[in-house]
């Protein structure tokens, strides 16, 4: 999906040019070595910025120009082709004290794909239509691609959005954070990722002004595009779709919310040949996303991949997430 250029590419480009902390910078450099001249930029996001803290594991997007460039294994370039993005943990001996991060490789042209509403999963849109900080980028090509993909993820998180809210026909009336509460709780729900209401909200009251400010653009720009007709009372927006709109997206939504177990179990596997020291990241994200604490035995610790995937399956499967 493409809106011309508006306030909402101005917003994406100023944020993600602001300066990013000196431990984002280190780690980037560390993940340039790991990929070589394939790292086309390097995107800093998630908790860690949100709350400016170098605490914790920081999370980055790295973009290639192709996964025959950046790696020498064969097995990797074919499971991120086929299911992109791999991610890697990387922990960091710095001047400033040991840095962990965790990131995500995925080449250009999957990222941009990734932030269409046509988009199979939602994980992308819904990371980037977020406060990002671009720490590292080549040239600027590179720079004009990551922007472009950060105005198209908050474009996007709108048009699969409103038509979740509650309204009548396919008119919907919706302040900022209604917006933002809704959208992200559902995206958290489609990733398997349950989070409190009071989660979801500090995400929100992070940045309010920046959200609000998103969301207006984001609508500004989808009207001039003609994919909506919006009027305005003080911060409230009034939506109207096209007819019959909000039905078929509410239907489109479901259908992908139903297919998130087997999505997430196959990432989950995938992330536990490419991961590092996975073991231990596996059972903690289980525990934390499900509820439940997750034992394996000696066998199965030894040899997870061969006597351990059906406890995590049988967890997945028969737990009833958020």
């Amino acid at each position: 999906m493409a809106v011309e250029a508006s306030r909402l590419d101005a917003l994406v480009a100023s944020e993600l040019s602001q300066p990013a902390p000196e431990s984002a910078g280190l780690l980037a450099e560390e993940i340039r070595r790991r990929h070589g001249a394939a790292v086309a930029a390097v995107i800093f996001y998630g908790s860690c910025l949100r709350k400016r803290s170098d605490e914790g594991v920081l999370d980055f997007y790295v973009l290639v120009d192709g996964y025959r460039e950046a790696y020498r294994s064969r097995y990797l370039r074919a499971v991120n082709a086929a299911l992109p993005p791999n991610v890697f943990f990387l922990e960091l001996a710095s001047p400033i004290g040991t840095l962990r991060s965790k990131y995500a490789v995925i080449s250009t042209a999957d990222f941009e794909r990734a932030v269409s509403p046509d988009a199979r999963r939602s994980s992308i849109w819904a990371r980037f239509c977020q406060p990002a900080r671009l720490v590292w980028a080549r040239d600027d090509s590179a720079r004009r691609s990551v922007a472009a993909a950060a105005a198209a993820s908050i474009a996007t998180a709108l048009e699969v959005g409103i038509p979740l809210l509650p309204g009548e026909g396919d008119t919907v009336e919706f302040g900022s954070e209604d917006f933002w509460q809704n959208t992200l709780s559902e995206t958290y729900a489609a990733e398997m990722r349950p989070e409190s209401p009071d989660t979801i909200r500090s995400v929100y009251l992070a940045a309010p002004e920046r959200f609000e400010r998103a969301a207006r653009d984001g609508i500004e720009a989808l009207a001039d595009a003609g994919r909506l007709a919006v009027a305005w009372d003080g911060e409230r927006a009034r939506v109207t779709l096209a007819a019959g709109r909000r039905r078929a997206a509410t239907r489109s939504w479901q259908r992908r919310k139903r297919g998130r177990k087997l999505v997430y179990l196959v990432g989950l596997l995938k992330s536990a040949t490419t991961f590092g020291d996975w073991l231990p990241y596996v059972l903690w994200k289980l525990e934390r996303h499900t509820g439940t604490k997750v034992e394996l035995n000696d066998r199965q610790r030894r040899h997870p991949l061969i006597f351990g995937w059906p406890v995590f399956a049988r967890v997945l499967l028969n737990r009833d997430l958020r």
